[in-house]
């Protein structure tokens, strides 16, 4: 018999398996690169918000240390005010306090004072901190909408340290001056668990 004669080729079974076998393999990788994908986009939106949050919480640590009040000022446009809210069962304060701003365009007659103010807001079940300024001696300066500061919030908390205790309302029309420190908790969402990030203030300017 001649070698050729000999060689039958491969049988159905055995290319049925080999089939089986290479559709296995294919699966294993088309899920282990979209896997890798899909980390690799939920790492770089969590370094998004890293981002954003950091930002955030630095624009407010530089706020309240350039917050302004002077007990003499009659019309009480100094000011730096905490409220303690609720927004179902989470932290939602608002803060609104004077401070210095640097001076974006001098063309536009603004003073370098300004009126900050944050507050939550929640739609379609999200919540938003929100930001809004306006200038305290140019009365005709236009006052800036609200806008997102930062999106994907759980919760925002104020708290006021008075010198013996921290409290999370405060009125510097009623306490008479700033608080001592300021600090500053929110919470977000990473990977569908709660975390945390504290920022820690002091106020240095007294008044004008």
């Amino acid at each position: 018999m001649s070698a050729t004669s000999s060689n039958k080729g491969f049988t159905l079974l055995e290319i049925l398996i080999a089939v089986v076998l290479l559709g296995i393999l294919a699966g294993a990788l088309y899920g282990s690169y979209f896997g890798v994908v899909r980390a690799r986009e939920r790492a770089a939106a969590g370094m998004e918000s890293r981002r954003e949050l950091g930002a955030t919480l630095d624009l407010i640590r530089r706020e309240v240390s350039s917050a302004m009040f002077n007990s003499k000022d009659k019309h009480k446009r100094l000011r730096f005010i905490v409220e303690d809210r609720d927004s179902f069962g989470a932290p939602s304060s608002t803060l609104e306090l004077t401070t210095l701003s640097p001076l974006a365009d001098l063309s536009r007659g603004e003073s370098g004072i300004v009126t900050v103010g944050y507050r939550m807001t929640e739609k379609d079940s999200k919540r938003t901190l929100t930001r809004q300024e306006r200038d305290m001696v140019f009365s005709g300066s236009d006052v800036t909408a609200a806008f997102p500061q930062m999106e994907r919030i759980s919760s925002f908390l104020v708290e006021c340290y008075d010198g013996s205790k921290w409290v999370r309302s405060w009125d510097s029309a009623i306490n008479g001056a700033l608080p001592k420190a300021v600090k500053v908790t929110v919470q977000v969402e990473e990977e569908g668990r709660p975390v945390e990030f504290s920022m820690l203030a002091t106020p240095r300017i007294s008044g004008l």
